[in-house]
């Protein structure tokens, strides 16, 4: 399953936290939010939930393209939030646990847009492989996704 959604830059955008990415749907953003990555997010929890297993996340603006990875949280149920983390913590507002980098480690070319308001930055969740739990293994050696379901956000 693929699944497409967007979200906007914002003045306070620093993206320095180690172990956290956040993307969340509140307008508004203080610089102690050093985790979140784009406001005014538009996914659809419903639709994000039906992503199983591993994941990759990649996040485009201005031609400029970045990825990682982690693995789904089942218990994901937040409306408003959506945090991927390093660690193996899991809340409702935790989309993915395990997380392979930080928003420290997001390109810093992303970080500059993302500080103006009008910066619009595409995020694809794809599934990388049926859900397996963690063991993080590959069908016949190679990614395959988990449906052939393709969803988007609607259009702003």
């Amino acid at each position: 399953m693929k699944y497409i959604f967007h979200c906007y830059g914002h003045e306070n955008i620093r993206a320095r936290h180690v172990k956290t990415i956040e993307f969340t749907k509140d307008a508004q953003l203080t610089p102690r939010g050093d985790c979140i990555i784009g406001v005014g997010a538009d996914f659809d929890m419903h639709a994000v939930k039906r992503l199983k297993g591993k994941i990759r996340v990649t996040v485009e603006v201005g031609g400029i393209q970045d990825t990682f990875r982690a693995y789904v949280n089942e218990r994901f149920d937040d409306d408003r939030e959506m945090v991927l983390r390093k660690s193996g913590f899991r809340s409702k507002r935790t989309l993915g646990v395990n997380l392979n980098k930080g928003a420290n480690r997001l390109d810093r070319g992303i970080v500059r847009l993302m500080r103006h308001p009008r910066t619009r930055m595409k995020v694809t969740l794809e599934c990388l492989e049926k859900d397996r739990g963690h063991q993080g293994r590959r069908e016949a050696g190679r990614d395959a996704l988990c449906t052939a379901d393709s969803l988007q956000s609607p259009p702003r």
